[in-house]
């Protein structure tokens, strides 16, 4: 079993209403939605180099 498979599953959020923001509020919300992908590749990154190491160690 693969830890991610303990995680809980999300329900997908209802999409904000996009018409309704002014200029200022789409590129805040743009710039939100990339620190958060950032951040979720981090989590991948460092989630994929542990799994190398312990590939690593069961493969000796």
């Amino acid at each position: 079993m693969d830890i991610d498979d303990l995680e809980p599953l999300k329900r997908k959020s209802t999409p904000m209403n996009l018409e309704i923001m002014s200029l200022d509020a789409l590129r805040a919300y743009i710039a939100d939605l990339e620190a958060e992908i950032s951040r979720a590749r981090s989590e991948i990154a460092a989630k994929e180099i542990a799994r190398q190491g312990a590939e690593e160690v069961f493969r000796k």
